[in-house]
């Protein structure tokens, strides 16, 4: 059995990108603030404190990718004495810093389309898009209709959706169109509907995704949003890396919000988990269900972890983050433990979203790729030009033909660990 496990990290960046400044984000630096933060003592909790321990990512290469892509070692952390994966640092290519374009990189299709955006804070969408979206699902009107964080709006806004019946609509800097409702009150199904009317609405606008926002409670003091996010994103411009494993007869499982990133295009299997805990379970649960498998066949398992982005990096929670982080690295080894040496284990990010930046968007980054196994040796694998060299060394070691974008790493030579 040919066999690789993708584990993004939402969010995880490593240092700001070449072209960071052109998005406003030149200095950004997720790991290394969230460092900076932990090591004098600013991070510090009930759940954590000190500098930031992440033994297990540091082993595998992290801390040597952020020296590399920042230009030096992040603060409060002592370089492991031993490497034992492969580690670089790659940029994105993609017109955007956003969730779809970031995954899509990542699995060899690159976006170089610009996304539609509704760039006016106030007032952000268009009348006749609201226009339409209330008569074609009979709704009483709408409230928001501006740039806002979703737990804001929900607690700013909630009361008066309960009351009147009229969904929640916003968005951000992102290529978004955000529907928030009650799920009692409106109804979880009805929503979904109402994010489906609205992907049919958004198709002259180019947006990437429209994104179900159900929350419950009983009053702006105790809303919260619930598990049942679901995202509904245009398909990929061209055959993913999964669809072309999937069409040549491989299963791809997702875990997570993956499927809704590729509008499930080339997923086998869907597997739903909220948090990282059920997250993680539901990865060892497919790892160890694919060992099962004939020697044969081929199997790509990719879980997207979204609690360090939704809850943590938009939120701009440095020790929520910190806290997220190594309780991640606290169970890696449940899943390094379960691995051949013939699989292929891929730990990446799709973007960035610094907890220090100003702010609440995704920040324009490098993002670690860190890999062990399939014969790769420990050591540097430098700056990859595009995350689609994960596509491409995918493609490599699933014995597809090459994807059109990206270098695969599994034949690149790599040099001693330093």
């Amino acid at each position: 059995m040919t066999r690789a496990i993708v584990l993004v990290l939402d969010s995880f960046g490593i240092g700001a990108a070449p072209d960071a400044a052109a998005f406003g984000d030149a200095g950004a630096d997720t790991l290394g603030h969230i460092a900076a933060a932990c090591a004098c003592g600013e991070a510090d909790t009930a759940q954590r404190t000190g500098p930031l321990a992440l033994p297990n990512l540091a082993r595998l290469g992290l801390f040597h990718a952020h020296r590399d892509s920042s230009g030096s070692l992040a603060a409060g952390v002592t370089l492991p004495e031993r490497v034992e994966g492969a580690y670089g640092h790659a940029r994105e290519i993609s017109s955007g810093k956003d969730t779809p374009s970031g995954h899509w990189e990542i699995a060899g299709v690159p976006v170089r389309f610009e996304w539609g955006y509704f760039e006016d804070e106030q007032h952000s969408f268009p009348a006749a898009l609201l226009e339409a979206l209330i008569d074609e699902a009979g709704l009483p009107g709408v409230l928001g209709n501006c740039h806002a964080s979703g737990t804001e709006i929900i607690a700013r806004l909630g009361e008066a959706h309960v009351a009147s019946g009229k969904p929640i609509v916003y968005t951000s800097a992102d290529s978004v169109f955000q529907i928030a409702a009650h799920e009692q009150h409106f109804g979880l199904e009805r929503l979904y509907r109402l994010c489906e009317i609205a992907r049919e609405l958004l198709e002259p606008y180019n947006i990437g995704r429209v994104i179900a926002r159900p929350f419950a409670g009983d009053d702006a003091a105790s809303f919260q949003r619930t598990a049942n996010r679901r995202d509904y994103s245009v398909e990929p411009p061209s055959p993913t890396v999964l669809q072309r494993l999937h069409d040549a007869g491989g299963e791809v499982v997702s875990v997570g919000k993956i499927a809704d990133i590729y509008a499930h295009c080339g997923i086998s299997r869907a597997v739903k988990a909220s948090g990282h805990d059920a997250l993680m379970d539901a990865t060892l649960a497919e790892v160890a269900r694919s060992a099962t498998r004939a020697p044969g066949e081929r199997v790509l398992i990719m879980t997207n972890f979204v609690d360090f982005d939704m809850l943590y990096g938009h939120r701009r929670d440095v020790a929520g983050y910190a806290a997220a982080l190594e309780h991640f690295d606290a169970r890696l080894p449940e899943l390094l433990a379960r691995l051949d040496a013939d699989d292929l284990l891929i730990l990446t990010a799709d973007h960035g979203c610094d907890p220090t930046w100003r702010g609440t968007d995704h920040t324009r980054e490098y993002v670690p790729v860190l890999a062990r196994g399939a014969g790769l040796a420990p050591g540097p694998l430098g700056e990859r030009h595009s995350f689609a060299d994960i596509g491409q060394s995918l493609a490599s070691h699933f014995g597809l033909a090459p994807m059109a974008d990206g270098e695969s790493f599994l034949s690149a030579p790599i040099k001693g660990a330093s």
